[in-house]
């Protein structure tokens, strides 16, 4: 039989020492490296797509509606300046000063049918390739003549507005339905001063109308 090689004192000798401590340290390095391993994130998490309170749902919705034109920018806010009127000339009721014109320009008007019916008297304005437009007007009217829009600042003027076919514009409601012809970009109105039956004074004065296109 083989003997042991042992050191003084019954130890195992310095070489047989150095080779258990070299197993030893080999065993350990898959051990360490599972470790460690073991403590790296999983790929398929760093999205945190399990995360509970770390995912959501954005709805996105809206609504694609058909219009036949659009109302061009510099017609959405207006300013018109009606002038000076002497009160010479509006000494009488119902004595006008002079009008002025007022165009609504329109964009992108296409050729779609129309179906409009006058809510005044109920007639139906129909073709099956010319669009048709209705415009609501709103503003206060005079305490004497319903007919004409209210002004702030003189007393015994108030304002009538005409379309283009000389009909008084309805406030409060829809206008008469327009045909729009092939190519036609706007809508033309004419804004008057009005003597009423209010005492007449002198001023400045102004009015503020609000209106809206309708193609239904």
């Amino acid at each position: 039989m083989q003997q042991r090689r042992q050191g003084k004192g019954g130890r195992p000798c310095p070489a047989r020492q150095y080779l258990l401590v070299k197993a030893a340290a080999v065993l350990m390095v898959p051990l360490v490296s599972g470790s460690m391993m073991a403590l790296l994130p999983d790929a398929s998490a760093a999205d945190n797509g399990n995360v509970e309170g770390a995912n959501g749902v954005l709805h996105v919705h809206g609504a694609l509606t058909e219009s036949a034109c659009r109302l061009e920018m510099a017609s959405v806010y207006q300013d018109v300046w009606l002038g000076e009127t002497g009160t010479g000339r509006m000494a009488k009721i119902g004595a006008q000063g002079t009008p002025v014109a007022v165009r609504l320009r329109l964009r992108d008007c296409l050729r779609s049918p129309a179906n409009n019916r006058d809510e005044r008297n109920g007639n139906l304005l129909w073709s099956t390739h010319q669009p048709a437009v209705s415009v609501s007007f709103v503003a206060p009217a005079d305490a004497n003549n319903p007919e004409l829009i209210s002004v702030r600042g003189a007393s015994g003027v108030a304002l009538r507005m005409q379309d283009s076919l000389g009909r008084d514009i309805r406030l409060g409601s829809r206008g008469a339905p327009l045909m729009l012809a092939a190519g036609q970009d706007s809508l033309d109105y004419v804004v008057t001063p009005e003597r009423t039956r209010a005492p007449l004074q002198a001023g400045a004065y102004s009015a503020h109308v609000d209106f809206r296109l309708n193609y239904d």
